[in-house]
């Protein structure tokens, strides 16, 4: 044990010790955006996340490769800091005085993947999202440390509301913070740090950030409209992008799917993401929308439209050939069967149609003496099997807390004499991940985080038998159908809390579950009656 505690204490020790501190600090920051009393403190406690996540991965990879370019070109560095931070600023002052601009961006915002490159090697970071996320707590941080603001003695002169309005957390906001506070403090153990700082630098915070954000910011039917009309637009310009590429045999990056591309008898298409399968994740929860609005439709014209805007989506999930995205687009749709119709009629035609699928599988697998074996399913499901199979024999070497905060990759190479580095990033199943990663705790954790999420999904979601039921109802159905597709999705391809969708569509459950949209299209929207442990109303200040 003193061997141990000496070796703890070396001088190579102390400087992890204090970056992981670090992570903590950060991950506690975002927290306290949400959980401290006063609103200065919440606003500081904001900044200090937002300006601790770029420290916190200049930090870890400072001795890299990864960023020599920048030590060798201090020039460089400084400019494209000080271009950053200018764009920040300006969209700080855009927030300022025209706050509901900030949702339109996000959504603009959330499928663009910038190739940025470090090193020797390219990353997709969500740069412009970052952006909006910084300029929106810049802007955020300002109203509330600088209250006797000009926009709001004119808002509030003319009588109107003002344009932020805080709300108390609630049970899902608690236990997303419990999940990244846990998160980062797993990480100090983990035995690949690096991964875990990257993870909470470039997601968690960032992404309870902007949950705060577009939870605090004032929404009316019109903004939520264009969200969705913005987000359908961009699906469709996306798809195009992705004929472009299936006619011409041409993607526009990664490597990875181009030569997997050359050896198959198909051709997957990527559009402007970097993988195939987030592409379909992005274009299944758009389907999902547009399948709610025709569910519910009110005009012919509205039928029409919709019907030609699913059937181009189609056509590019399909090019897209990934498995999971189509099988979250019929969960996603069997939700909003059950809502419209009777869910009992809906869950038996849904388990008479898996009883037949397999029973044709048997059958045919008895008739084609189909190869059950590991290597066959493996082979089959490009490799999650045997990824899922080291994640549990991970779980069930260390079934409390796991191997540590973004270690699966590294822990799997080891454990399972793999040489390749870009062998495993994830069991692409986020149980299988959590559970490696963070044991027992973790799996509660991120339990917690479900059980709070379906419950608001649920709580006030009441039957849709009608034909023309209140809006609001509908938009609680799309979101409710939406996230439960981009679940199962994850039990696939795992990226749960590492994907902005994910808050997008939790921040609009908060959203629409505590209030009650009005039927002015362009009026804010006003407070409904809702259990405390649901929604609270506004934030005293």
């Amino acid at each position: 044990m003193g061997a141990h505690l000496a070796l703890a204490l070396t001088p190579a020790a102390v400087p992890a010790a204090v970056k992981g501190l670090g992570v903590v600090v950060a991950a506690s920051a975002a927290a306290g955006a949400f959980a401290l009393p006063t609103a200065r403190d919440r606003a500081v406690s904001a900044a200090v996340g937002l300006a601790l996540t770029p420290i916190l991965v200049v930090g870890e990879l400072w001795g890299s490769e990864q960023v020599r370019h920048l030590r060798d070109h201090p020039a460089t560095a400084v400019a494209a800091t000080a271009a950053g931070l200018a764009v920040v600023a300006a969209l700080a002052f855009v927030f300022r005085r025209r706050p509901s601009l900030l949702p339109l961006l996000v959504v603009a915002a959330l499928p663009v993947r910038i190739p940025v490159a470090t090193g020797e090697t390219s990353n997709f970071l969500l740069v412009p999202l970052y952006l909006v996320v910084a300029g929106g707590v810049v802007a955020y941080a300002l109203e509330e440390l600088w209250r006797p603001s000009r926009t709001a003695v004119a808002t509030l002169a003319n009588g109107g509301s003002a344009p932020w309005r805080e709300r108390s957390p609630g049970r899902l906001e608690l236990a997303l913070l419990a999940f990244i506070v846990l998160y980062s403090v797993q990480s100090i153990y983990s035995r690949d740090f690096e991964q875990a700082v990257k993870n909470v630098a470039f997601f968690y915070v960032p992404f309870a950030l902007l949950l705060k954000l577009l939870t605090t910011v004032r929404w009316s039917r019109r903004l939520a409209v264009q969200c969705f009309g913005l987000a359908a637009l961009l699906a469709l310009v996306f798809v195009g992008i992705g004929f472009v590429e299936y006619a011409t045999r041409h993607l526009l990056w990664n490597r990875k799917v181009i030569a997997s591309n050359e050896f198959q008898s198909y051709f997957r298409v990527n559009s402007l993401f970097f993988d195939p399968n987030i592409y379909g994740r992005f274009l299944a929860v758009v389907m999902v929308g547009l399948a709610a609005a025709l569910l519910w439709a009110r005009r012919t014209r509205d039928v029409a439209v919709t019907l030609a805007a699913l059937a181009l989506l189609w056509a590019g999930l399909i090019l897209t050939f990934s498995e999971t995205s189509f099988a979250a687009l019929l969960v996603g749709l069997a939700v909003l069967a059950c809502l419209r119709w009777n869910p009992r009629v809906i869950g038996l035609a849904i388990g008479g149609c898996a009883l037949v699928a397999a029973a044709v599988f048997l059958v045919g697998r008895g008739s084609v003496h189909v190869n059950a074996s590991h290597q066959s399913l493996n082979t089959s499901s490009s490799g999650r099997a045997t990824l899922i199979r080291g994640g549990l024999s991970m779980f069930v070497h260390r079934p409390l807390w796991g191997f540590g905060s973004g270690s699966f990759a590294t822990v799997f190479r080891q454990r399972e004499r793999v040489g390749s580095p870009e062998a495993a990033t994830a069991s692409h199943t986020t149980p299988v991940t959590v559970g490696a990663e963070q044991g027992l705790i973790g799996l509660v954790a991120y339990g917690a985080v479900l059980l709070a999420a379906f419950r608001l999904l649920l709580g006030r979601l009441e039957p849709l038998r009608g034909r023309s039921p209140p809006r609001v109802l509908v938009w609680r159905a799309f979101v409710v159908a939406a996230f439960s597709a981009l679940v199962f999705h994850t039990l696939g391809y795992a990226a749960f809390l590492e994907d902005p969708i994910a808050w997008t569509l939790l921040a609009a459950a908060i959203v629409l579950a505590g209030e009650a949209l009005p039927a002015s299209e362009t009026a804010p929207v006003e407070t409904a009656p809702a259990a405390p442990e649901v929604a609270s109303g506004a934030r005293p200040r």
